[in-house]
């Protein structure tokens, strides 16, 4: 009998301290919430979004992403040279202004939006947060094109397809910042190589 009731008490410390990535769980909540997906009299008493869970899904994406790249580009202004640390300033600034507006809508439409970074997003911190010089220079670029380039694939996709006409807009609105930020780092990527 003790075994078992050491064994029990083990799996309910591994559940406690189970540290499930704040991304999914957004989503996961999402997914629960949805009312779009629910009979037309369920909707009129239901407390869940009032979006379906994939438009939903783009909003837990989009706002993931936003937080990395401000945690990034603080990072950027503060160990990055010259233009980098530049564009740093500048990622904040807009991508900050980006998060707040899609904060505002998902919680209009109850919306459960990540409170910190995903894991792997994490991980990019960590990561870059141990490089310095030239090397983080490089590595922050990399990163920054990467990932403008999945962003606004992301957006564009989600500027064609989302349902919901205000996250739609924010995509809309959004996806012209997203290139001008790529064909920034671009630049200043070529000028270093120079």
């Amino acid at each position: 009998m003790t075994i078992f009731a050491a064994a029990i008490a083990v799996f309910c410390l591994q559940a406690c301290h189970s540290n499930k990535d704040s991304k999914a769980t957004a989503d996961s909540t999402n997914k629960a919430n949805d009312v779009t997906s629910k009979p037309a009299n369920d909707i009129a008493t239901a407390t869940g979004m009032t979006t379906d869970s994939q438009d939903a899904k783009f909003a837990v994406e989009a706002a993931n992403g936003g937080m990395a790249e401000v945690m990034l580009s603080r990072l950027a202004q503060d160990k990055g040279s010259g233009k980098v640390k530049d564009f740093g300033a500048m990622m904040v600034m807009d991508h900050r202004k980006a998060n707040n507006e899609l904060m505002t809508l998902a919680k209009g439409k109850n919306i459960t939006l990540p409170s910190v970074v995903g894991a792997d997003e994490q991980k990019y911190f960590n990561d870059l947060s141990k490089k310095s010089g030239e090397d983080f220079d490089k590595a922050y670029i990399q990163l920054m094109i990467d990932d403008h380039k999945n962003d606004i694939k992301v957006f564009d996709d989600a500027s064609k397809n989302l349902k919901d006409p205000d996250l739609k807009a924010f995509a809309d609105k959004t996806l012209p910042t997203l290139k001008m930020h790529l064909s920034s780092i671009v630049k200043i990527d070529s000028a270093l190589k120079k």
